[in-house]
This record gives structure tokens, sequence and C-alpha cells, in this order.
């Protein structure tokens, strides 16, 4: 009840995700800065945060120092809006300071423009009395100030003046000045900073950091947006520790006998599974078949696909009689194709959230992990992405299922990532090499949650899925592509079909 209280007596921001950061939005009466270079988002977010306050029927004034009135209206229209009960206020510079007579003249002094241009925005904001101001930019204002000094006395009458108001205010800043100049850290009540980065392939990525929030307890560290038409949309970055839900921790059997005892008896509710191996062993299927577990129990499923093109996969996954898109119009299969070249991590998390708690999704799968790593600015930060997500999708009850396709084909392979220390079981799937015949073998090498099979076992892909056979319980070598018998007796046992 305490932080509902909090977040109701705040000045929400309008913006998806950022009032969630903020809790609540901005506090009233507050002077804030929202900084970051040209094309973050600045204006757009100034933009909703006055049309939240005009939706609750607050007097709400945008005070423009660098951009025109048309240009505002312009961009507004862009994303389909109206800035009904907003007042615009272009300050424009006086007649006189643009006469080139006055220019040139030696008695020009910068604090006739300084002073003029205060003594304006005081003027607006008492013709308007709004309870939400924006101020665009102090770009201008740090130019005609001309030393430090006079900038932060400048900025301090300001802050006191809107104070004294109990008025709501944003300042935006550019960051056009000297990198080391922090005036406006100290002086405003909360800092918000926005950054852009270009990959080298790939759309550009947006993020933001609360940099600073007096005596507010708000979500730290960075966290993705983008610019969509309607506005910014933010993705708060994923904290496993905050969700938890109360579920039976059931064993989930597979539709195959011989897997379902390589597993010791199937997969837990509630745990992550990483599927490894070369490219062509199955590992799509194998996952998509405990989709089809789940599908047959009547649960939601969601597959997160990076690698493949959705309508192939689905003529695929047909032909080896699984019937994606029937699953898609029952509503128990969500399935999204995921370029990882235009998707940020925090977007990707978002994304499989709303799948599990809007939709019930009980099993996610992402196939591949090598096609999410593209979208990971480094290895280090996608080892940090996926502990947080797969303990998220752990503690909802979500049995989630990975996928990582490793460099070669037998012999000694590597992945380009090492998270098996993250899953709770690990599956190897290898090729080998035996009278002539490429053939496919399936380990489980890792369970946290139970016993299991320390076997190997062949396996076959055909119309009817993936079929197993017994143990190979009298080759060695089998991992490494080349078996050998170690039992002159023994024959490779014939895979059922």
């Amino acid at each position: 009840m305490i932080e509902k209280a909090k977040a109701g007596a705040k000045a929400e921001l309008g913006v998806q995700g950022l009032d969630d950061i903020t809790v609540g939005g901005l506090s009233r009466g507050r002077l804030f800065l929202l900084e970051g270079s040209p094309g973050t988002g600045k204006t757009t977010i100034a933009t909703q945060f006055l049309m939240a306050g005009a939706r609750n029927g607050e007097r709400a004034l945008y005070i423009t120092l660098s951009e025109t009135e048309d240009e505002l209206r312009a961009s507004a229209l862009s994303h389909g809006w109206s800035l009904e009960g907003i007042d615009l206020f272009e300050l424009v510079p006086p007649e006189s300071l643009l006469d080139e007579d006055q220019q040139q003249s030696l008695l020009y002094s910068s604090d006739l423009e300084l002073g003029e241009t205060t003594r304006r925005i005081f003027q607006s904001f008492e013709q308007v009395k709004p309870e939400r101001v924006v101020l665009d930019s102090l770009s201008e204002i740090r130019l005609l100030a001309q030393s430090s000094l006079r900038y932060r006395r400048q900025i301090l009458a300001l802050k006191h003046y809107f104070a004294r108001s109990g008025a709501t205010v944003l300042l935006l800043d550019d960051l056009s000045s000297e990198a080391n100049d922090r005036t406006m850290h100290s002086v405003a009540h909360g800092v918000i900073r926005l950054e852009e980065l270009a990959p080298e392939y790939g759309g550009e990525r947006r993020r933001l950091r609360v940099v600073k929030y007096r005596g507010q307890r708000y979500r730290g560290g960075n966290h993705d947006f983008v610019i969509e038409t309607g506005g910014v949309r933010v993705f708060p970055r994923l904290v496993s520790a905050e969700h938890r839900q109360d579920f039976k921790r059931e064993v989930l059997k597979s539709q195959s006998p011989q897997l379902n005892s390589l597993l010791g008896g199937g997969i837990e509710r509630g745990s992550s599974v990483l599927i490894l191996g070369p490219a062509g062993t199955g590992k799509s299927l194998l996952a998509i078949s405990f989709i089809v577990g789940a599908s047959k129990r009547g649960e939601r499923a969601a597959m997160f696909v990076f690698d493949e093109e959705i309508g192939l996969l689905f003529e695929r996954a047909l032909g080896l009689g699984i019937d994606l898109q029937a699953m898609v119009d029952s509503d128990l299969l969500t399935i999204e194709q995921v370029d990882a070249a235009q998707l940020t991590p925090g977007e990707f998390s978002e994304r499989v959230r709303r799948c599990v708690e809007e939709k019930g999704a009980r099993t996610v799968v992402l196939d591949s992990l090598n096609g999410y790593q593209a979208a990971m600015p480094e290895e280090k930060s996608l080892v940090l992405h996926m502990h947080e997500l797969l303990q998220y999708l752990n503690r909802c009850g979500v049995s989630t299922f990975l996928t990582v396709a490793q460099h070669g084909l037998v012999g000694d392979m590597k992945a380009p990532v090492d998270v098996t220390y993250l899953a709770d079981t690990v599956i190897l799937l290898r090729y080998f090499e035996a009278r002539g015949r490429v053939r496919r073998a399936m380990s489980v090498i890792k369970k946290r949650t139970s016993a299991h099979e320390d076997t190997i076992r062949e396996y076959r892909i055909d119309e009817n899925g993936i079929s197993l056979g017994e143990p190979l319980m009298s080759f060695q070598g089998v991992l490494r592509g080349v078996p050998e018998l170690v039992d002159d007796g023994a024959v490779l046992p014939n895979v059922p079909t």
C-alpha cells in the first residue's frame, strides 16, 4: 500500500516501461534532467510526459528554444498525436537581436540575450501556470551563459522559480558541451541518460539509464528501448528474483519411452534443457517433440526461431508428421521469427515474458543460442542475459529448451558460447561413422534434478520423428565419431522404425 501511494503521488511519464523503472514516474514539484545526444528520443519522451499530464487534466507547457512549433507538431503527427491540451511556446530570438547592425555593434553583450530569454521563459510560465513543464533545450542557455558559473546560476534561478510554483519540470540537454560538464547533475532532482549505439551490422540500439534519483528507489542498470510509431517503448531490465510462482515440479514425459529412459523418466517442470550438437543432428526437432508433448497435455508453448525461416520449419516438421500450423491455429503454440540484427536483448526478454505472463506458455524453446548471441555485444553479456532469463522461466514453472549448434561435424567440436553450467539438463547429439554409414548418437551428460542413463543411444530421424535404439553397450569412441568394438561378438543394434 505504501508503494502504491508513492506511485500515485508521482507524475507518470506516460512511457511504457519507464514508469516501471522509476517506480511510478517523476516526483511532483521537482526538476529533472533528460540528457542524450541528438536522435536518442528526448523530444519524444518529453512529449509523452506532457501528454500523460494532459490526459489527467493537468496543464502542460512545452517551451522550445531549439525547434520550431511546426517541427514539434510535425513530429507529433508522425506518431499520430494531436498535442491537444499542451501549450507550445516557441522561444525565438527577439527581433532586435536579429538586427544585423546590432549584432555587429561593439556594445552587443550576451547578457542582454540571456536576460531576455529568461524573462520570456518566466512570462510564458505565468501565462499558462502549468503543472508540467518541458524546457528544450539547455544547450541554448549554456551557449548564452558563456561560462560555467553564469550557467549554474541561471539554472539555479530557474530551479527555485519553478519550485515555488510546484510544477514538475523536465529539462532536455543534447550533451553538446564538454563531456566533463556535470552542472545539471548536481542541481537536478533526478537524471535520465539516453544512449544510441551503432553496431557494425544491423539497426541502431538505444538504451537508457537512471543516473540519479534523490530519495527514491529505482531499477538501476541499462534498459533497452525503441522509438516506434506511437512513441518510445522501454524494456526494463529483467530481474529474475522479482518473479516467483508456486507450481508442482512434476515430471513431464516425452512421446518416446526410450528418450524417457535416457532422461531418467522425463523432464521436470520448471527446469532448463540445453541441446548441443553439430548442424543437422535434429536439435530443433528434438525440442519440437517436447512442444508436441505439451500440446497433447493441453498446455500452451512458445518457440522463438533465430536461424530458420518459419515457413521452411513448418514444412520440415510436417514432413515428419508434426503439424505446427494446427497447434498455432488451436492457440496452443506461439511461434515468432527473431531477427537478431534488429532486436535488442531487452526487447527479446519482453517478448518471452509476454508469452509466459499473458499467453500462459509453459514450454519455451529458443532455437538457437547461436542466433541469440548475435544480438549481444559480447559473450559475457549473453551469459548474464541467459542467466536472468532462465532463472525467470524456471521460477515461473516454465520448461525451457535451448539449442546450440557446435562447430564441426565429427571429432572434437566447440560451441560458440559455453552455457552448459546454466542448464539443468544437457543433451549431447553426435554424428558417428559405422559400416559405411553416417549415424547419429544421443546421450545425456548432465541432469541436476534426478538420475539419468549414462548410456549412448543411436537414433534415427524419419517420417515418424525421432526414434531411439538400445544403448550402444559394446562400443567405445562413439562421441569421437569413429566407434571401436570392445566385444568381438557385438553388432550395432538396429534403430526401431
